[in-house]
This record gives C-alpha cells, sequence and structure tokens, in this order.
C-alpha cells in the first residue's frame, strides 16, 4: 500500500479518537436515543439467518445527511467514513425467507418513512465504539444486539407505502415504479433489502440489494435506450472524486458497454478488471461486482434523457488516494456527476480515448490491452457495423 494510503486512514482514524475522547459515551452504552436517517441494515454474515435492525446515530433532528448517498457529492472521504462511524446499527438474527412480525414490520415502516424519526434502542450489552478503519472493508459503526426497539413520530412515503401493500406487483416492477416516481436509488434499495416489494417476499442483504436494485433499473433503461437512433459524435465526460478518476467515452454505435478499472497494488503495480456487454446484456457475474451496475445506470440515465444510444466504454483509475472504500453508490453517484456536464468532442475514436486518458496515470495503450470493446473497434472502422 502506498504510505499515502495508510497515511490517509491513520489521520481519519486519529480525528476519530478525537472526536471519541469527546462523545465517546454516546457509542458505548447499553441504549441509544437518536433520529435515524431513515435507515436499516441487512447484514449477510451466517444467511440464511442474518442480522437485521435500524441504524441511529446518537443525535437528534435531520440526520438524513448521514446515510443519504444521492447528497454526498463534494463530501471528503473523511465526512463520509464519519457518516458511517456514527451510525449504531442495533441487530437480531432473523432468517430471510418469509420476513415478519412486529419487529420486522416496526423496520418496514422505518424503511418507507419519508422523515427521520425518533429512535430508541436498547441492546442486551454495550456497544463499543469502533476504533480502526482498514484499507478493506466499508467502514461501520458500533453494532449491538437489539433487546427492544421503539420508533416514534414517523410519516410515511404514500408512493412507497402503495407499492408495499400491492401483493400482486413483481419485485422488479415495483423498483422500476419507484424509480420513475423520482424515489432515491438509496431508499429503494432499503426497502428491497427489508422484504417490502415482490408475491414471494424476503429480505435481501443489504450488499447484494443494492447491486440488484442498480441492475434492475439499468436493464430497463436498456431496454427503452435500444429504440434510439445512435449518438453521431464522439463524446468524453469525467468527473473526479473520493481519490477515484472516472472517465466515459460514448460512440456511436448501438448499445455495447464496457467498464474497466485500474488499481495499485501494495506493490505499487497495477491491476485490472473489465466486463462488457451488448444488447443482450451481460451473461455472469461482473468481476467489478455492484461498480459494473453503478456505473452502466449513470449512463443510461444520461442517454435517456437525450433519447439516444451509444458504445461506452467507462473508464476507472483507483488512486492510492481511495484509502478507505465506502461503496458502490460513489460510481454511481460519480458517472452521474460525469454525464452532467457537457462533454469534450472528439473527431475520431483515436482522439476520443486520448481525451479519455488525459487526467489518469495509467495509459491508452495499457487500457487498450485489457478491454475488448476498444480492440474490436480499432480492427474495424465503424462503418462496418452498419
Amino acid at each position: 500500500m502506498s504510505p499515502n494510503a495508510q497515511d490517509i486512514r491513520k489521520s481519519i482514524e486519529q480525528n476519530w479518537k478525537e472526536y471519541l475522547s469527546r462523545y465517546g459515551n454516546l457509542f458505548s452504552s447499553d441504549s441509544i436515543s437518536g433520529s435515524s436517517p431513515p435507515s436499516v441494515f441487512v447484514g449477510s454474515y451466517g444467511y440464511p439467518k442474518v442480522g437485521v435492525g435500524p441504524m441511529v446515530p446518537p443525535i437528534h433532528g435531520d440526520t438524513s445527511l448521514l446515510d443519504l448517498p444521492e447528497k454526498w457529492s463534494g463530501k471528503t472521504l473523511e465526512d463520509i467514513v464519519n457518516f458511517r462511524l456514527k451510525l449504531v446499527r442495533g441487530v437480531q438474527n432473523v432468517s430471510v425467507a418469509h420476513p415478519q412480525g412486529r419487529y420486522i414490520e416496526s423496520l418496514q415502516e422505518l424503511a418507507m418513512s419519508s422523515n427521520t424519526p425518533d429512535s430508541d434502542i436498547v441492546f442486551e450489552k454495550h456497544t463499543s465504539p469502533i476504533t480502526t478503519i482498514d484499507g478493506e472493508s466499508a467502514p461501520f459503526g458500533p453494532i449491538g444486539e437489539v433487546k427492544t426497539a421503539k420508533f416514534s413520530g414517523m410519516s410515511t412515503n404514500q408512493t412507497i407505502e402503495k407499492t408495499y401493500y400491492d401483493k400482486d406487483l413483481k419485485a422488479e416492477d415495483a423498483v422500476v415504479s419507484l424509480y420513475e416516481s423520482g424515489i432515491e436509488i438509496s431508499k429503494i434499495q432499503k426497502c428491497f433489502s427489508i422484504g417490502m416489494f415482490g408475491k414471494e417476499r424476503k429480505l435481501v442483504p443489504t450488499r447484494w440489494s443494492i447491486t440488484a436494485t442498480d441492475d434492475i433499473i439499468s436493464k430497463s433503461l436498456v431496454a427503452e435506450i435500444l429504440d434510439y437512433q445512435t449518438i453521431d459524435s464522439y463524446q468524453v465526460f469525467t468527473h473526479e472524486h473520493l481519490g477515484n478518476i472516472f472517465s466515459v467515452f460514448l460512440f456511436p454505435h448501438r448499445w455495447i458497454f464496457e467498464m474497466e478499472e485500474a488499481w495499485y497494488t501494495e506493490k505499487g503495480e497495477i491491476g485490472f478488471g473489465a466486463d462488457a456487454e451488448d444488447a443482450n446484456g451481460i451473461d455472469h457475474y461482473p468481476s467489478m461486482a455492484g461498480a459494473y451496475f453503478a456505473a452502466k445506470l449513470g449512463v443510461a440515465e444520461h442517454l435517456k434523457r437525450k433519447q439516444r444510444q451509444a458504445g461506452v466504454l467507462v473508464l476507472r483509475e483507483i488512486r492510492p488516494e481511495y484509502a478507505v472504500p465506502v461503496g458502490v453508490w460513489q460510481v454511481r453517484e460519480a458517472i452521474r456527476a460525469a454525464m452532467s456536464k457537457i462533454p469534450v468532442l472528439a473527431e475520431t475514436i483515436d482522439d476520443g480515448l486520448k481525451l479519455a486518458c488525459k487526467h489518469m496515470s495509467i495509459s491508452k495503450s495499457e487500457w487498450l490491452t485489457k478491454g475488448t470493446t476498444l480492440k474490436m473497434l480499432k480492427q474495424k472502422s465503424i462503418a462496418d457495423y452498419f
């Protein structure tokens, strides 16, 4: 690991410890009282019996920012790590099949709440604050086994409630209809994970539900895009945040989508991953997991707005400054931010690729050797496709 990443983690950790020296007692207690953002979490450890519960900070008032990635643009890595560390997670072990009972119902009400409800959680024993941050997994606050959980002052989102009571609606259709009615993806994903959609309802671990939600929505957008005319220019969009550099290259072609990622290993070598699809979709689980669907969603939203289809190449360089992974939401939001800018136009494929790699430390030729789309395009002229 470059000392850079370790230094960044140490500094975040140090500042957090200073915060705890003043407020640590709030995170070390057999109970917590605060306003939930609102937030629920379904673990994956021990599946099909998993830890399920609310996330609550020891703070009252509007805490929505603590768990709303759609509003995190411009925040620093440290800000986001701190949002995460402040959320105390309550858990009860529940079987994922047939979620029911008062505890699950109260969590479902919490998930569809449009405000930040007051929450009082009593734990079986004292929780202890988290004091270390690693570079491997997303940071989390303290965890405690729930004895009792009470939520008050909830105001229910009517659109979600209607979907919740529609037992004939397939889960995929529920996700798409909520998305189309303007509900944030992070909120849809929480409702999905706590077993609120579909005919056969079950709990879905949070990290799977995030990916499933991005996958379902992006598929539905691409299905519409396939009817649009192709773009007629080479366009490059870029965005940089949290130590990640993204370039999106759109070119005249029917829908094909490829994403490539590059990162630095601890020895300073470069690791690569790449996945691609055509109009039939991807036929395997992508090696880069949720990041693939998150990026595809951001690009598909843009093409739907423009009512155009295109060939798409997404390049993501993960710099050592991305010292703490904070979740695939950051890929989705970075691509959305990139696509909201005015693109730089290129004359040719080659120029487009040069522009896409311009701000990266990985060279164009290195990217070229790793993916499939570029090789295919370089071998044939675009005219061969029509």
